[in-house]
């Protein structure tokens, strides 16, 4: 009512979807029964019902959420593109926004009291994170990329942060299949992670799993919004990551043209996480990213690879090294900065990726 008087009177009462009142209607009973919890225990209490037991396990989860959380309200007051000055040990001009992330993820996990070695795409050395408080107990370290994307950030597409948690101290020399458990953060319309659980990490005999939920209620709360998350072994998507290198990558080249001709849908933003985020999204599809002679591969094993590839795997999918017949998970971790293409998706696409490009 405006001064006494309907607005909507001369308007049918019915109108379809939306009546322009911009009232909010909450559907009844929504918060009967809901107690109040906080951002961590909404967590916490997912993860239990997802399988996961190992208290420690369920803390560095649930920081990283934490970290997910921070990195989403730093984006939402992102304004300047700027640079910091500096660049980390792989020779990247760092911007001030992947510090900031940075310095979030590793506040978080600091805060945890669970992590006794992490390293990142920003601090690519193996950095003491333990706190003097442990005790003999089952800890974990940690490789990540804080900021996945941040070259097209400025279009205001999505992006993510990528976590691979390992068990006891440590990273070179390891392998994305003793991972025990991966997280994906996609930042873009909603907040959302996809938690990947390999069965050995869980204690309900229902193997892998894949999951994700999504933060809602003003950033308070974490809500599961697909409790178990599958590729299909077919679907006709693909997402061609680093294709200047057709040029002079011939294989690569007759696998592009062979997608386009079989009228594959192009889904492709120039990020990672929303890239492959978009497969699990949909059940299925393909992404690659393959090098050349004159387009070298540019995707760390460490901080983006084996997370994504164990979430891959749990999720009924493949994985691929891009010249080898090996799955991602099984390629070491010689060197923190070790580079590799790759190729992920349903069975059947990644089987087809093969077909071209290995025999």
């Amino acid at each position: 009512m405006v001064g006494g008087a309907d607005v909507h009177s001369d308007e049918p009462d019915n109108r379809g979807i939306n009546d322009g009142s911009g009232l909010i209607e909450v559907p009844a009973g929504i918060n009967e029964g809901r107690k109040c919890v906080s951002r961590d225990e909404s967590l916490t209490e997912i993860l239990i019902t997802r399988g996961l037991s190992e208290a420690n396990l369920i803390s560095s989860i649930v920081s990283l959420g934490e970290a997910s959380a921070q990195i989403a309200a730093i984006l939402e007051n992102y304004v300047k593109h700027e640079y910091a000055g500096t660049q980390n040990s792989s020779g990247d001009d760092q911007l001030k926004l992947d510090i900031d992330c940075d310095n979030a993820v590793f506040h978080a996990i600091r805060g945890s009291g669970t992590f006794v070695t992490a390293a990142s795409e920003e601090t690519p050395v193996e950095t003491d994170v333990s706190s003097p408080s442990m005790k003999d107990e089952e800890f974990y370290s940690v490789g990540f990329d804080p900021l996945d994307g941040s070259s097209i950030i400025d279009a205001n597409f999505s992006v993510g942060s990528i976590f691979g948690i390992w068990p006891g101290k440590g990273l070179l020399g390891r392998r994305g299949r003793e991972q025990v458990a991966s997280v994906v953060s996609l930042y873009g319309p909603r907040t959302t992670l996809m938690i990947a659980l390999p069965a050995k990490s869980r204690d309900d005999d229902k193997g892998d799993l894949a999951f994700e939920v999504t933060l809602v209620k003003d950033r308070s709360l974490w809500e599961l919004s697909r409790g178990d998350v599958k590729l299909k072994p077919s679907k006709k998507v693909f997402a061609p990551g680093n294709l200047r290198a057709v040029n002079d990558n011939e294989k690569y080249d007759s696998l592009v043209k062979h997608w386009i001709a079989d009228r594959y849908t192009l889904r492709y933003s120039g990020g990672m996480v929303p890239d492959v985020y978009h497969m699990f999204a949909k059940s299925g599809g393909v992404f690659s990213n393959v090098s050349s002679e004159k387009a070298r591969a540019k995707l760390r094993l460490l901080y983006e690879v084996a997370a994504i590839g164990l979430m891959v795997e749990c999720a009924d999918g493949a994985t691929t090294h891009e010249f080898e017949d090996i799955s991602v998970l099984d390629v070491e971790i010689d060197d923190l900065d070790k580079r590799l293409g790759v190729c992920f998706g349903s069975k059947d696409e990644v089987a087809k990726y093969r077909k071209f490009m290995f025999e």
